[in-house]
């Protein structure tokens, strides 16, 4: 398995997984013109033909053996820099009154787009037969290399949508509750719209002032930063990163939003440079633990390898982790113990 920029004739299988994801994933809806134009906008991002600041970087974890297409993961450079970005901060208001010696705190929910400007990893989606042998730490680990070998590409901050708790019948009670009294449509149309690029109508219908969450059903109160339980695994593993829930949710299924500084982001910080070596008769490893990178972007690899660097520094990779990642002797990789 190895993971490489989204080519333009990857639509076939990129709608493929877009009618797999299901209800509440936003980013990848099952919509064939916006996907040729999001393959496209991605293939201008590797190529650098587009602003730093309107940058969509589309990344696919394909099995070399068929070519299929197993998973899909992104960066977005910097969110709401053309459409406004919201979200809901949690927050807290404090009620006293000194006659009946009585104090209070409720909290609430203020519509905010306190992220326009960070970057986003996005889109990390894995089928469901290739939910093994470490596949989805690859999806979601390999983002933090690109990231690491480009840093001045983004910015300071990063950040995750998580995708919110719903019921056995693909409802979220937190939309029902909330988001329906606001806009004349159901979940997916409203998700649609947001998935397409097409947000303005959140600002223009949601309510300015803060929303008394005491106000909510219980079971909507329930589902503020919760996640999806398909969604746990990728939770834990941006945790392992070191992003954290900052009490950010998303406006529609009142999932959690976590962030983190990208300098801090454990890949960044411990990935280094190596050259490498193709040798022969090497060891194979049956849990590869170092995941390693190139360092081109139009031409971006990840993929595992079974050793790490050699006490010299020098990466020695076999024939076919050298093809995997289409890299030669004398070549530099970045590299990451996990």
């Amino acid at each position: 398995m190895r993971i490489r920029p989204i080519a333009r004739d990857d639509l076939d299988g990129l709608q493929q997984l877009a009618r797999e994801t299901g209800v509440g994933f936003t980013s990848l809806p099952d919509n064939r013109d916006f996907l040729a134009s999001k393959i496209e906008g991605a293939a201008r991002a590797f190529e650098e033909r587009t602003p730093i600041d309107n940058r969509l970087y589309f990344f696919v974890l394909e099995d070399d053996e068929n070519g299929e297409l197993a998973g899909c993961c992104a960066i977005e450079g910097q969110v709401g820099r053309e459409v406004p970005f919201y979200h809901y901060r949690v927050g807290t208001l404090a009620h006293s009154s000194v006659q009946l010696d009585l104090h209070r705190t409720i909290d609430t929910l203020f519509l905010s787009s306190d992220h326009t400007g960070d970057a986003e990893v996005a889109s990390l989606y894995l089928r469901p037969e290739y939910r093994q042998n470490r596949n989805g730490a690859l999806l979601s680990k390999a983002r933090w290399l690109f990231m690491a070998q480009f840093r001045d590409q983004f910015p300071d901050k990063v950040l995750a949508e998580m995708r919110g708790v719903f019921d056995k019948n693909g409802i979220s009670p937190f939309w029902q509750c909330l988001g329906s009294h606001f806009f004349p449509m159901d979940f997916d149309e409203a998700d649609r719209l947001t998935g397409m690029g097409q947000k303005s109508f959140i600002g223009e219908l949601m309510p300015k002032f803060p929303i008394y969450t005491p106000f909510l059903t219980e079971e909507a109160r329930a589902c503020i930063g919760q996640v999806h339980e398909h969604t746990r695994p990728a939770l834990e593993m941006l945790k392992k990163e070191g992003l954290r829930w900052e009490g950010y949710i998303d406006i529609f299924d009142g999932g959690p939003t976590v962030e983190a500084y990208i300098d801090d982001v454990r890949a960044v910080r411990l990935s280094t440079l190596c050259p490498v070596e193709i040798a022969s008769n090497l060891e194979s490893s049956e849990r590869p633990g170092w995941l390693v990178s190139t360092t081109a972007m139009v031409d971006f690899r990840a993929a595992w390898v079974g050793r790490g660097p050699s006490e010299d520094g020098t990466l020695s990779l076999t024939r076919e982790e050298a093809r995997r990642l289409d890299v030669n002797a004398g070549d530099f990789l970045r590299v990451l113990e996990t």
